[in-house]
């Protein structure tokens, strides 16, 4: 079967033999050089065709058209409204749709669809920082709040904390909370220290969590130490692991984990979609089993760069230092004071004593005193702090959600 372009061909040059034209002239037309011309003039002279052999047929290479119409399926499956070519490439792939990003993207766009990622608006160029030399040397973190199962119609936003390496781009630790919470970076920082071990230093924002912003009064031993300001329960935290912890001044500064999230939102709404998982629980056992381990694969670089995480000794209990912790005195008659409520230590009746308070999802509210843990029950409460109708649940529950799961960004009293 003849094209257009073959018929031009055809006509051009026997043109050229009958000197309608020159065969400078029928080179230009045709894109081709004069001796060329003269070589297909010569094959006509022998009485065999300029059509190419191949003219007309279907490429061996071609996609079969059953491929074809399984990927235009494939892709309107409303669980993936968003998805990029790239990702949706995976996708195919995954189920054994074997074919390439650029063949997807070929059946696609000839259907009249196109990638969310094709066309970015124009943005101001940032001096690329060189990455660190090591793996664990510097690692970048962040939250973001985002509507992360809208693919299946759930529309509330939650917050996504995350560690990611600057060495090798790879996740560290991803944590969903209901907001930007010190819980949520008290998790990541637990699975990194689980899975890798003690970073030398994380680059964070100047949120209080990690900053205090307060100018309260140091003692005479904290001035003569060198401290300019007391140290938020997350430094504690990191200043226990000899973990260094770095101001960012801009999000440009630390891009690695901004362009991390704008990754995770094309993608993780559509994953988690994919596997009907609409809890934050749920998604943060996807996340911890399965997401991390997948991204780090596809998306991580250098592997062979030197591993300086520091390896945590067996005796660490994680739940004593991965939470908020205060010292309070014990009062007569074995209790303690903390926001205006009484607690009983249980189990426990040294008065003087000092002992630490600790407060964590996983633990609830305890007491700690010479490496013993005790039980604290509300005994007494100021109408303002508390309903007398509430139950030790809710009060303790109360005291958690303050301390570990609020809001950064919404200021609250107890």
């Amino acid at each position: 079967m003849e094209n257009a372009k073959e018929k031009k061909k055809d006509k051009m040059i026997r043109a050229a033999m009958r000197g309608e034209i020159k065969a400078y002239q029928a080179a230009s037309a045709l894109g081709l050089c004069v001796r060329q011309v003269e070589n297909l003039k010569a094959k006509l002279k022998k009485g065999k065709s300029l059509i190419h052999g191949n003219c007309g047929r279907s490429s061996a290479r071609a996609l079969p058209d059953e491929v074809r119409k399984k990927i235009l399926e494939e892709y309107q499956n409303p669980l993936y409204d968003g998805i990029n070519f790239a990702h949706f490439t995976d996708i195919l792939n995954e189920k054994e749709y074997v074919a390439s990003y650029s063949c997807v993207s070929k059946v696609l766009k000839s259907e009249g669809f196109s990638s969310p990622k094709a066309k970015r608006a124009p943005k101001k160029v940032h001096k690329t920082r060189e990455r660190r030399p090591c793996f664990g040397e510097l690692l970048q973190g962040d939250a973001t709040e985002f509507e992360w199962f809208k693919n299946l119609g759930i529309y509330e936003k939650c917050a996504l904390h995350g560690l990611i390496d600057d060495q090798t781009g790879k996740i560290t630790g991803l944590y969903f909370a209901k907001h930007e919470c010190l819980d949520g970076y008290n998790e990541v920082l637990r699975q990194t220290l689980e899975r890798y071990g003690a970073p030398e230093s994380l680059y964070l924002d100047g949120l209080s969590i990690f900053f205090s912003n307060k100018k309260e009064e140091l003692t005479i031993e904290e001035e003569l130490s060198g401290i300019h300001g007391k140290p938020t329960q997350f430094a504690r935290i990191c200043d226990y692991f000899g973990v260094y912890l770095i101001h960012a001044m801009s999000s440009q500064a630390k891009g690695r984990v901004e362009r991390l999230w704008e990754t995770l939102q094309s993608r993780l709404p559509i994953e988690l979609a994919r596997r009907g998982i609409s809890t934050i629980e749920a998604a943060n056992a996807f996340l911890k089993n399965e997401f991390i381990d997948w991204f780090n694969k596809r998306f991580g670089v250098n592997d062979n760069a030197k591993n300086i995480f520091v390896p945590l000794p067996e005796s660490v209990n994680l739940e004593e230092i991965l939470c908020y912790k205060e010292q309070r005195t014990i009062l007569k008659g074995g209790v303690i004071s903390l926001k205006n409520v009484q607690f009983s230590v249980v189990g426990l009746d040294r008065v003087g004593a000092k002992i630490d308070i600790l407060i964590s999802t996983r633990l609830g509210v305890v007491a700690q005193f010479e490496g013993k843990t005790y039980e604290l029950i509300p005994i007494k409460w100021q109408k303002k702090s508390t309903n007398s109708s509430d139950s030790v649940e809710m009060i303790l529950g109360r005291f958690v959600e303050f301390y570990t799961l609020k809001n950064e960004h919404i200021r609250i009293s107890a």
